[in-house]
């Protein structure tokens, strides 16, 4: 890698460093803001709250997981190859496989985390989506999908801080420096991938939300008798 190129990509990490430092502050600015919401907002999502069970814990585990690995561990391998990031990884299928293998430690590891350290306590790191329609509640379905990003419920179903999601992203992210390559073992990095995993548990959430829209828009179209099928009336 040329000198100008070094410096250029410097340059950009260090934006995306300081970008995701801010992102980071803004985590616990939302959870205060969402919470203090809580009490004067009408309820929406999940009604007669059931606490977690072990065996809701270990598929939420295994679910999200598989999810991981098929999506944000692919594309983000995939994106490193194509940018050569890590650069001690080679722009091959090898170095693609090295940096999927990476990638899906660290979902493993994180998700590991957050369900281990919830069950302590009773967090609950279950999307609920809305039962809202969409015509006339984007806003209010957006502003769950970032809300749930940050908190979580608890064993009494009250809507509280994401603490064991808090730890799981940058504790998961800080560890795999032991084992990261050198240009990758770094604070900078380990932040910038925190802000990648809360802005990931996001997208999930908003793919949970409105697949349920599609469901029930599938099914309404399907429970529709076709055009000019009906009987012929006298």
């Amino acid at each position: 890698m040329g000198y100008p190129s070094v410096i250029m990509s410097g340059l950009f990490t260090g934006f995306i460093t300081r970008l995701t430092v801010r992102f980071l502050l803004m985590v616990c600015f939302a959870s205060a803001l969402s919470l203090a919401q809580t009490a004067s907002a009408p309820q929406i999502g999940v009604q007669d709250y059931s606490p977690i069970t072990a065996g809701e814990r270990a598929k939420w585990f295994a679910v999200s997981t598989g999810r991981g690995a098929v999506t944000g561990s692919v594309f983000s391998a995939a994106w490193g190859t194509a940018m050569g990031n890590p650069e001690e990884y080679p722009n091959t299928w090898e170095g693609f496989g090295r940096r999927y293998r990476m990638s899906l430690a660290g979902v493993v590891t994180g998700n590991a985390m957050e369900a281990g350290l919830g069950a302590m306590w009773g967090e609950d790191p279950r999307y609920f989506p809305t039962n809202l329609a969409p015509a006339g509640n984007i806003g209010a379905k957006v502003k769950h999908i970032i809300t749930s990003t940050f908190t979580a419920k608890n064993r009494r179903g009250e809507t509280v801080p994401a603490y064991a999601r808090y730890i799981a992203q940058p504790g998961n992210n800080f560890l795999a420096n032991t084992w990261r390559v050198e240009s990758e073992a770094t604070v900078g990095q380990a932040l910038l991938r925190t802000g990648f995993g809360f802005l990931g548990r996001m997208t999930s959430n908003a793919i949970a939300e409105f697949r349920n829209d599609l469901s029930r828009s599938r099914r309404v179209a399907r429970s529709k008798p076709a055009k000019g099928g009906g009987a012929s009336q006298p």
